[in-house]
This record gives structure tokens, sequence and C-alpha cells, in this order.
């Protein structure tokens, strides 16, 4: 068994379920254990402490194989000799919660989920109260398994834990406070009709156990049930069924407002009342216009393939500055992190993708919060007369944006995407109709005057591709500037172009 194929940046990932064709099974209840016990080695040297002392939760969301990975976690901790605790069906934000929230604060804590990978797939999440771990450290508990591990002492114990009680609990005096509605201190979302969409994963609690016990009508809320088939679409607010399913909600039921999360509920989406998307750049523009009420001229962390239009909201209309930095949730989170330590303010780390971190909240990507704190300007505004979709209207869309995906077909892919954009960058200086993005921390960005666009190219953070995103304002402008692209990519040919030819 190759443990470390496993990883995948700083989670765990693999195929836990037979059902899919040339996927065969690698993440069973043997390697779960296993992991689960590096786990708790990894932990007690990190704390200093035996891992009898050490307490550690576990939870899951609503895949097929999370029971049995469940078990396969618990025996591993218990083997090592940690106190564990069965959370159950639960949020990845919720199980990082479980190490500061009040009552519970443990050591350290496992997620199982594969956020909105298909049906057959689960992985492995780990958090101390110090943030997920990165990828360093999950290199180091593959390492462990690869190397094998000690025997354990076999003596830790088992404990329910009622965590997400407690966590929605949390989540409910967040919105009371930050409401602080004087007619109804208790129930502020009296009146406000909320759709939210979970997707069959595991954010059904947040309607239910949330947002109703504050007054609101979740009645249109659709694909509340855990289902891991996930029959009705893809958990994912980047998807566009996804996203036309909360609409849908939206708009037939009349709603204020509709909330979309994925399945392990650390990314959302949403809508308003009109049915506009707020995902993606509109998303990152709605939370970086309720984060610049407080800290005007703040630095706004993004990842790379942002828009244009975005930057020009957040610096010319919202006063404060955007960073575009790397994809890579982690990487926005950590870049967000060292500015402040820096001393520059950053309030806000935000990936296109849906997840998105607030410094009041531990820098933690947890779509819950984000939404709630939507729904708390949704709420103000609406004494207004007015939505959150409103604070958006000096946000410019682009006329054109695609993305393309072009495969590397050489075994040492990471090299090759690396001389394809090293070659890049030299080409682009004989290009007098480019303008090098002179802010760019990932792959290569330019602007393209004459298209009125621009195109970053940029290597996958872990699969043999080679991203494309192209935006352009003009008719025709994303086909034009992929005509200037090909005249350099064609001297590749470990570069599959093929999705760069015009369909039709």
């Amino acid at each position: 068994m190759d443990y470390q194929k496993l990883q995948n940046g700083s989670d765990i990932r693999g195929v836990a379920l037979e059902g899919i064709a040339g996927e065969p099974v690698n993440l069973t209840p043997v390697q779960a254990k296993e992991i689960a016990r590096a786990f708790v080695l990894w932990l007690s040297k990190k704390t200093g402490r035996p891992a009898q002392e050490l307490r550690i939760a576990v939870g899951r969301d609503s895949r097929l194989s999370g029971p049995a990975l469940e078990e396969g976690v618990l025996e591993g901790l218990t083997a090592q000799g940690a106190c564990a605790f069965r959370c159950a069906m639960a949020s990845t934000p919720a199980m990082f919660m479980s190490t500061v929230l009040p009552g519970f604060t443990f050591d350290g804590s496992v997620m199982i989920t594969a956020s909105h990978l298909p049906w057959n797939r689960n992985g492995l999440k780990f958090f101390t109260a110090d943030g997920g771990l990165e990828k360093g450290d999950i290199t180091q508990l593959l390492t462990l398994c690869q190397e094998g591990l000690p025997a354990g002492e076999k003596t830790g114990t088992i404990t329910p834990c009622d965590l997400m009680p407690a966590y929605a609990a949390h989540l409910r005096e967040v919105i009371r406070k930050g409401i602080n509605d004087p007619d109804h201190p208790d129930k502020p979302l009296t009146g406000f009709k909320i759709a939210v969409d979970a997707g069959n994963g595991a954010g059904g609690f947040f309607p239910r156990m949330v947002l109703e016990p504050l007054g609101a009508d979740t009645s249109a809320s659709v694909y509340l049930e855990p289902d891991g088939h996930f029959p009705n679409h893809i958990p994912n607010p980047e998807n566009k069924e996804a996203m036309d399913s909360i609409r849908r909600a939206v708009l037939e039921g009349g709603c204020d407002l509709g909330i979309i999360f994925d399945t392990d509920v650390d990314r959302a989406g949403a809508v308003d009342r009109d049915g506009e998307e707020l995902s993606r750049n509109r998303l990152i523009g709605l939370m970086a216009a309720i984060v610049a009420e407080d800290a005007p001229g703040s630095v706004i962390v993004t990842d790379s393939v942002t828009s244009a239009e975005l930057k020009t909201f957040i610096e010319e209309d919202l006063g404060c500055v955007h960073h575009r930095f790397k994809r890579g949730y982690k990487n926005v989170i950590n870049e967000a992190i060292r500015l402040n330590k820096e001393g520059k303010v950053s309030l806000l780390a935000m990936e296109t993708s849906g997840h998105g971190a607030l410094k009041e909240n531990y820098f933690l990507d947890d779509g819950a919060y984000l939404s709630a704190k939507i729904i708390i300007k949704a709420a103000r505004l609406r004494r207004e007369g007015r939505t959150v979709g409103q604070l958006l209207e000096k946000l410019g869309e682009p006329l054109e944006a695609k993305e393309f995906r072009m495969k590397i077909s050489l075994p040492d892919f990471k090299a090759y995407g690396a001389q394809v954009l090293a070659d890049l960058e030299q080409y682009a200086k004989g290009r007098e109709d480019w303008v090098p993005a002179p802010d760019n921390h990932e792959g290569f960005r330019a602007s393209i005057p004459a298209s009125k666009g621009w195109f970053l190219l940029r290597m996958s953070l872990h699969d043999p591709l080679m991203p494309l995103n192209i935006e352009s304002n003009l008719p025709g402008g994303v086909d034009a500037i992929v005509e200037q692209l090909k005249e350099f990519l064609q001297n590749y040919p470990g570069l599959d172009l093929s999705v760069l030819e015009k369909k039709g």
C-alpha cells in the first residue's frame, strides 16, 4: 500500500467504494485506522503529552463510506491509547470548532469527507486548535504509515459527543448579536424567508437548528436529508446545476435569500431574492463589501483567477486593497495570516470556489459562518428595503469568461508545466501587445488591451493539467486571445490543445 498516493495537498483523499470503472479502492477502514494511529503519534509529539491524555473528536459527512471509515478511525485512535469522541454526522468547520468551543476543546479532531467529489470517494481532514494540518503535516502522517507504526496501547475509549447542537447554538448567537434587532432580539429572522440547499450533504442542520429557532421561514429549503448517492445534483456551489437548484427554490418559494452548501459545509454560495447568483467573484465582492465597513483600506486576499472587474470593485469602490494570490484555500488563508503578522490588516481570505475565511472566525473556511454573515447583512438591509445584491451594483461582469483545462501527457508533468510557464514569460517579453500582471503570484498572467481582456496560465495544484483562464469584454475576445496563445502553445506536444478548438 502506497500511502503517499492518498495525499491531496493538506487533505487525504482516496477511492473508498467500488462502482466506477478504473477506480480501484485504496482508502478502506484499514487504511483509515493506520492513518488515525499516526495522527495520535503526531499529536502526542506536538503537544508533548502521552496518547492516553489526548481527547480527539471524529465526525463525518453523508458519504456512503462514512460509517465504515468512521469505525476505522475510532479503532485507530483507541488502539493508540487516545480517548475518542464520536460526533457522527457533522460539518468540517464544526469539527475544527470542537477544538475551541467552550465545553469541548478537544486536542484534535478528524473529519471524514471528500467535499464535492463523486460518491465513491472519501477522505480525512485533521484539526488542532491552531487550525487544519498543513501539507507537510499530512506528509508526515503518511510517512509514518508507510514506514510502519509501533504497536499501540489499545487502552483508549469511545464516547458519544453531541457536537452539532453546540455548534448551531454558537452560530445562532453570532446572528443574534450581528442583527441586534430591537423588536425581536431572540428571533431576529422573524418574517424572513430563507431557502437552503444542502445538496443531500451535512448542511441540513443549518435551517433546522440555526435559522428556524431564530424565527426564519425555511419551508422552501431543498435536499436537506443526507444521502451519499447525491441524487439531485453535485453538492458544489461552483456547479451550474447546483446554483440553478437554489435559484429555483428562491424564486418559486418567494424567498428573501437562498444559501447553498457543499457536502461538508466548508463552502457556500448564495442567491438574492431576485434570483441573482452570489457565487465566485460576486460572492467575494459581497463579503469584501461586508468587511470593508469594519476595516476600510484593509487587504482582501483572493485566489489567482479573480476577474479584473473584482479588483476594480475592491479597490476603487470599496477603498480596500486586492491581493490576488494563489489557488488553494490554504494558500489564501495562510497568506492573509502572514499579512496580518506583518502589520497589514487583512480580515478576509477567499477563493472563487466558495472557500471563505474571516479573521474574526479563526480564519476558518466555514460556509455556515460565511452564510451567517450574509444573513446578518441581508436582515439589516431588509429593514431599509434593500437586498444584499444591491451592494454589488458597481461590480462589473466580464462579457466573456472561459476556463480551458489542458492535460499534460508526460510522466514528469510538473517539470514540463514549469518549463512551459518559464518559456511563456520569455515569449511575452517579445509581444508589445501583452501586458504582464505586475502582482502575479501563480503561473503567468497578462492583459491583452486590444481584446479588452486577460489570460492566466498555471499548473493545477495536484493534477497533470494546465488550466487556462481567459476573460474579455469584447464579443469574440476570448477566441481572439486563444488564437494568440495557440501560436505559442503549439510548440509543446505534451499539452493537449484539443480543448482550445471551437466547438461546432
